[in-house]
């Protein structure tokens, strides 16, 4: 009877030890969350070439932010994307034994923007005349 209480409280222990705490490292690598698809330059650029029709461009990219025409009547779509991020992630832990304990805190916490703006002018006939865009990331 008595081996049997011994293995438990040692089986325990061992389990408490193992995953009560974690690393600050751990967490920071956790930290960044699973997006829906998003408007990217890459998908831009792989997508939005000249001569693409305009319902091409809105089934690729989505609406757009801004509509503009010009004295001609020419259309300029704007794409204004920015995404911001901030995440915290915190773990504490430990092992209290009937003289004392052992008590363990990690965290990390991260922060990024990005912004994308992308000018896609069409011609007379609605098709892709030019595409500009900038990107950034901070």
């Amino acid at each position: 009877m008595f081996k049997g209480i011994a293995v438990i409280c040692i089986t325990c222990t061992a389990a408490a030890l193992t995953t009560g705490c974690s690393r600050a490292s751990t967490h920071a690598n956790q930290l960044h969350t699973a997006n829906e698809r998003e408007m990217t330059l890459g998908i831009v650029q792989k997508e939005i070439r000249e001569g693409m029709a305009q319902g091409d461009v809105a089934a690729a990219l989505g609406s757009p932010n801004i509509v503009t025409k010009d004295q001609q009547g020419l259309e300029t779509w704007i794409y204004d994307k920015i995404a911001s991020e901030v995440s915290y992630s915190n773990d504490g832990g430990g092992v209290w034994l009937l003289l004392g304990g052992y008590q363990k805190n990690a965290g990390a916490r991260g922060s990024s923007q990005k912004t994308l703006t992308v000018v896609i002018k069409f011609d007379a006939q609605s098709q892709v005349e030019k595409v500009s865009y900038n990107s950034s990331k901070f």
